[in-house]
């Protein structure tokens, strides 16, 4: 017997429904463990827009890129907030009643641009160096051996730690990096709820741990958490959340900023030691930027905002592998109106899902040979930036979708970008090579899509030595 069935409103205008053959579950497996592919099989079946049981909830997932806005920009009757409070419960154990998304997109806006964004970012690019110098000054000419997806996310994830969160006196950045990455190993399961039993008890184990690390000591802490951490502490105590809240809390934001720069950082520079061409190219820009001698550090960031080049690569990777959901639950019943004129009922109680990454970032339509990286893919044929893309024969709004879109657009981003930057720079200051020069990218671990930067289900072996000065 089919699955596929209308839902029964008399207009018989919903979105068509694949419950799946087993009762209640539905499609949850295939869901967990292959996102990707199981929507990509929906979306053949079914077109653009179909709703699939997952877990006792109705899901309707929209791959129309041109009908995204439709979801983005109704507030009114599509919520953002309310499985955003699910997920913080389920993975962080918090519970913060006077959660607003806006009031928090607003709070961190302000610290994450200008001045208070150029300060970030010359403190971030001095801990980065810092790091990476300390790491290798042992036997500094011997070549060191490592995987670089760890070296990417060790590096980005200390880098950003000591940025934002300030050198603690009960722990180290290398302790707190080995605890989140074994957290971050088990996020997706918290989310889904499908930990086993030992599982529940790791995660809870290395939860206290965190929050132990994320808890504060005052004036005699080494060096401070930056001025959006402290804001952000400081507006918990004023609506009257606990000291216990505000550490959860902590790792909440901790896991935000950090869980997806390293991420990003080892696929693009993965696919660049994969693509000499790509990284000739990249590199010859950054040669252009070196500060001459007695140059200002000022001078110098403001030099890295123009590297059109860079950014297609760096488009071009994300465009692969960013692979969040971006949902919405549905306060009421209300009538989607598609791009193309047609037009589907949602239930209250239901969810919306987009998938950037099906559709536009992997749609053969909008992008040609979607899966193959092209550094220059971004790129106009006079060097600059490329913004036009189309389907159909019209203009794509949005063509790729890393950061998410309008109103909940990554507001952090920039700062992202400056730490990926900054890395290349230093890295490229060495001798930095593959072990193999004939090795591949390795896949992606297919649990992950959903949950923002996929990661790879191996890595990449690498060497890297400080480069000879003579």
């Amino acid at each position: 017997m089919s699955t596929c069935e209308k839902h029964t409103y008399e207009n018989n205008k919903e979105p068509p429904l694949d419950k799946g053959v087993i009762p209640w579950l539905g499609h949850a497996l295939e869901f967990g463990k292959d996102a990707a592919k199981f929507l990509a099989q929906m979306k053949e079946k079914h077109g653009d827009i179909f709703t699939v049981r997952v877990a006792g909830r109705y899901v309707t997932v929209l791959l129309d890129p041109n009908s995204y806005d439709a979801v983005l920009q109704n507030s009114a009757s599509l919520d953002f907030s309310r499985y955003a409070k699910v997920l913080m419960e389920r993975i962080f154990l918090l519970r913060l009643p006077q959660y607003d998304p806006v009031t928090e997109r607003a709070a961190m806006n302000q610290h994450f641009h200008g001045e208070n964004l150029t300060y970030l970012n010359a403190t971030m690019q001095r801990n980065l160096q810092t790091l990476l110098t300390s790491d290798i000054l042992q036997n500094r000419m011997d070549w060191k051996q490592d995987g670089l997806f760890r070296l990417c996310y060790s590096l980005l994830f200390r880098a950003g730690y000591l940025t934002l969160f300030g050198a603690g006196q009960n722990s180290s950045p290398d302790t707190v990096y080995d605890e989140f990455r074994r957290f971050d190993g088990l996020l997706t399961k918290m989310a889904r709820t499908t930990l086993k039993p030992e599982e529940k008890r790791e995660a809870q184990l290395v939860r206290e741990r965190l929050w132990n690390f994320l808890t504060f000591m005052g004036p005699d802490q080494r060096e401070g958490p930056s001025p959006w951490l402290q804001s952000y502490l400081k507006r918990l105590q004023e609506e009257g959340v606990d000291r216990d809240t505000q550490r959860r809390a902590l790792l909440m934001q901790l896991w935000a900023t950090q869980g997806n720069t390293g991420p990003a950082t080892f696929w693009l520079l993965g696919y660049l030691l994969t693509f000499p061409e790509a990284m000739e190219a990249v590199k010859r820009e950054f040669e252009g930027l070196m500060p001459a001698e007695g140059a200002s550090e000022e001078a110098f960031l403001e030099n890295l905002q123009n590297t059109p080049v860079f950014d297609s690569a760096l488009s071009e990777a994300l465009r692969l592998t960013a692979a969040p959901f971006i949902t919405r639950e549905v306060l009421v019943n209300t009538t989607l109106h598609m791009a193309d004129g047609q037009e589907y009922d949602l239930r209250q109680g239901d969810r919306v899902c987009l998938f950037p990454y099906l559709s536009p970032q992997m749609d053969p339509e909008i992008h040609q040979e979607p899966e193959k990286f092209k550094y220059d893919r971004f790129l106009n044929t006079d060097g600059t930036e490329r913004k036009d893309f189309f389907k159909g024969g019209r203009k794509m709004k949005y063509y790729t979708m890393p950061w998410g879109a309008g109103k909940n657009v990554c507001v952090g981003r920039h700062f992202a970008i400056s730490g990926i930057k900054f890395l290349f720079m230093v890295l490229t200051r060495l001798d930095l090579e593959l072990c193999d020069p004939d090795s591949e990218m390795p896949v992606a671990d297919a649990s992950r899509y959903g949950f923002g930067m996929l990661q790879p289900a191996g890595d990449l072996q690498i060497r890297y030595r400080l480069k000879d000065p003579s």
